[in-house]
């Protein structure tokens, strides 16, 4: 077991194995109990004769409190509303756009060339080679009908 005078050694390596867990798990919140682990590093070489139990509560508080602050006032400031918000929605990017069946649709499915890709396609009843327009998304299935 750490001794009282190293115990806050304890502490920054449990911050860094949080924050890099946070490196191979993005998401924000192992990085701010990481961040109330090394506040402890802190306050136990400041504190040095601070017990086991009043360090655990501190550090529940501390986790608590900067998790609360980054919901509350870090997230607010970093997770706006985006200036493209189906960046990662790719087949909602596509509803309204225009393609051609590279295979017919039968008995509702079909598939449809997008770009360099085949996309599963449902719509009524088409022979390939025939336009369709996009005009929903279900998963990575479009909702199609011939194009106008």
């Amino acid at each position: 077991m750490l001794t009282n005078l190293s115990a806050h050694y304890g502490w920054w390596l449990l911050a860094l194995i949080l924050i890099g867990a946070e490196l191979m798990v993005p998401g924000f919140f192992m990085l701010w109990i990481g961040i109330a682990a090394a506040a402890m590093g802190v306050i136990l070489l400041l504190l040095p004769e601070l017990s086991f139990l009043p360090q655990t509560v501190a550090f529940a508080l501390l986790a608590l409190i900067s998790c609360y602050c980054y919901w509350r006032f870090v997230r607010r400031i970093s997770g706006g509303p985006s200036d493209q918000p189906l960046l990662n929605r790719r087949g909602e990017q596509l509803i309204g756009r225009r393609f051609v069946l590279d295979s017919a649709i039968v008995n509702g499915q079909g598939k449809a060339r997008v770009g360099d890709s085949l996309w599963l396609v449902d719509g009524p009843e088409l022979p390939a080679g025939t336009a369709i327009e996009v005009i929903a998304v279900d998963g990575s299935t479009l909702k199609v009908r011939a194009a106008v």
